[in-house]
């Protein structure tokens, strides 16, 4: 079945303890502090020629469920995390090609600061370091930066919109051919071509000019997770690449379709950003082991409702332990944290239980469930990507291992590209470069 490459990325769930208490971990628990797990990943994904890694983050310890931390800390749940920009800077240092978009919140930076930071990681990495824009959503994380709780969705994503045309117009104070390193005449800096920016908005203000001199990409790669209404506005007016969770072909089409007419009423060309759907995979060497797998992975997550619940009301600002988890989740209940995944569940729900509801909610796939041999799988992604219409796929396996890795790198990847789904090689330098390559 004909069909043109798609991209590929990494959801990388947090950057310290992965899968811990599950099987081929080994002793996470005691060298989670020690990066060679990520850099091995670094490696193995652009040995398969990903377009990108990105390395999701939170700054608080979670104590949304029974309103104590007892859960979050005594299972591992998104804690111990450690600085993205510390693990994003290590991993382009084992790399050449891939690109590395760390998470970082507007809440819990001054633009000059984030600016400068992911200026920074762009130079180091000679080009690949894209910025996962996220405007934060626990009340918890902003009382760890002194504030009193996040202000409400919708003014988060205004605030943010300000924040990027301060991040952009710092990132433009150093114009293209502004370091002139002239031996002769000695000089290192043409005066001329930097410029102070002296913003001042309603929420945001900076002198200027950057001070760390100019990303090779002129901009960073900005990555975006927008599912609500005003979110997919934010996406389609800054993001270059979106992560998406939309379940099934339908969904999937009507994000994109959407995100595109959003685009090109803000001026913007839809080819320019590709959109990446979160999918999770089970691989088999024939399709009855596979099938076992996933049996085994929904009977894993059915013994851990609870657990799931508090993770899921980490991101939402829901506590579930307060509710019934035989009943249905009341109608009244709504959330000042990412809207999508509460509308996510409650499709998924259709008057079931709250525990009957978790029990299938994104226990083995996201988007498309994926299940058989890496043929059966990447003969799947083609046709999905055929139905949608592109741009490609995000893996979300939060069972990271050197296994896990292995199957991808040496038993899905080959599948792609013995199709011509993927490519076998990074046409360019940049990490933008290789977004836009097809």
């Amino acid at each position: 079945m004909p069909t043109k490459p798609f991209h590929l990325a990494w959801f990388l769930q947090g950057s310290s303890v992965q899968a811990w208490g599950e099987a081929w971990t080994g002793h996470i628990g005691q060298t989670w502090m020690e990066p060679e797990l990520f850099l091995n990943l670094a490696r193995t994904l652009e040995r398969a020629c990903f377009d990108y890694i990105l390395l999701e983050d939170s700054s608080y310890v979670g104590e949304s469920f029974g309103g104590s931390t007892e859960i979050y800390l005594k299972n591992g749940i998104a804690v111990p995390r450690q600085d993205p920009s510390v693990v994003a800077a290590l991993m382009t240092q084992v790399t050449s090609r891939i690109g590395i978009v760390p998470t970082f919140g507007t809440y819990a930076y001054h633009p000059y600061l984030l600016a400068r930071l992911v200026a920074t990681l762009d130079q180091v990495s000679g080009g690949r370091i894209g910025w996962n824009a996220v405007t934060g959503s626990s009340d918890f994380a902003a009382m760890n930066f002194g504030m009193q709780g996040m202000p409400d969705h919708d003014l988060r994503y205004d605030m943010a919109d300000e924040y990027m045309e301060v991040c952009r117009g710092l990132w433009g104070s150093w114009e293209p051919g502004a370091i002139v390193a002239d031996r002769k005449s000695g000089v290192l800096v043409d005066p001329a071509k930097v410029h102070a920016v002296n913003y001042s908005g309603k929420y945001f203000s900076t002198r200027g000019p950057l001070n760390s001199g100019p990303p090779p990409q002129g901009q960073p790669v900005i990555a975006q997770a927008g599912g609500s209404a005003r979110g997919r506005k934010f996406a389609a007016a800054h993001a270059d690449t979106i992560v998406v969770h939309a379940k099934g072909i339908e969904a999937m089409r009507a994000y994109r379709e959407d995100v595109h007419k959003n685009m090109v009423a803000q001026g913007r060309k839809p080819s320019d950003c590709k959109v990446l759907y979160l999918i999770n995979p089970i691989l088999g060497e024939t399709m009855d082991e596979a099938e076992e797998r996933k049996k085994k992975r929904s009977a894993i997550a059915m013994e851990r409702i609870d657990e799931r619940l508090a993770h899921f009301g980490k991101v939402t600002n829901i506590d579930f332990g307060k509710f019934d988890l035989e009943k249905p989740l009341p109608d009244e209940v709504t959330t000042n944290g990412h809207q999508q995944n509460l509308e996510q569940f409650r499709k998924t729900a259709n008057g079931r239980s709250i525990r009957e509801t978790m029990a299938s909610f994104n226990a083995v796939d996201l988007s498309v469930e994926l299940c058989g041999t890496p043929d059966v799988v990447a003969a799947r992604m083609g046709e999905v990507m055929q139905e949608v219409g592109g741009d490609g796929f995000l893996f979300s396996m939060p069972n990271v291992n050197r296994r896990t890795l292995a199957e991808i790198e040496d038993g899905l990847v080959p599948a792609l590209q013995d199709r011509g789904l993927m490519r076998t090689a990074y046409e360019h330098k940049h990490f933008r470069d290789n977004l836009l390559a097809y």
